[in-house]
């Protein structure tokens, strides 16, 4: 079996990987294989790599050209990681908010990894422990824009 995967996902394909296949000739039912060789060279265009699969197909169902989804299953181990609701991206940079000892919010801009089942990794920016905001960013950093902005007439006032 030939598959495609992106240029961002050839760091996690591995020899040997299963490989878990399904076509819509066969719903529900579930093929079995594993990764055999990866392409050495990347498809420039479309931005993806070609790897070759063998799958148990004893009872010759599956057939040349038949178009099938595949589920490759690899290890992401441990790592520190953040839902995908806790990162605001400002464009230049992505920020997640963290609780201080005070009760209080504050930025961080944090180095993201990779992204699987709705969690950003953290490379950098972040510790293990830290208490992150993971819903309402929107009003944490609107409200800390207006208390700079009053902060700044109040000093304004002041002189």
């Amino acid at each position: 079996m030939y598959l495609t995967i992106y240029e961002y996902e050839s760091a996690l394909v591995k020899e040997g990987l299963p490989v878990e296949i399904e076509t819509i000739a066969y719903p529900g039912e579930i093929f079995k294989g594993s990764i055999v060789s990866i392409a050495p060279v990347l498809n420039t265009a479309t931005r993806t790599l070609n790897i070759r699969a063998l799958v148990n197909n004893t009872s010759n169902k599956l057939k040349l050209g038949m178009y099938v989804n595949a589920e490759i299953t690899y290890n992401l181990g441990n790592k520190l990681a953040v839902p995908q609701d806790a990162v605001m991206d400002s464009g230049t940079r992505k920020i997640v908010f963290i609780a201080d000892a005070n009760g209080y919010f504050k930025p961080i801009e944090v180095t993201l990894g990779s992204k699987s089942e709705g969690y950003y990794e953290i490379l950098q920016g972040l510790s293990v422990g830290e208490e992150v905001v993971t819903s309402g960013n929107f009003l944490v950093d609107s409200e800390s824009k207006l208390n700079a902005v009053l902060s700044q007439m109040s000093d304004a006032n002041n002189k």
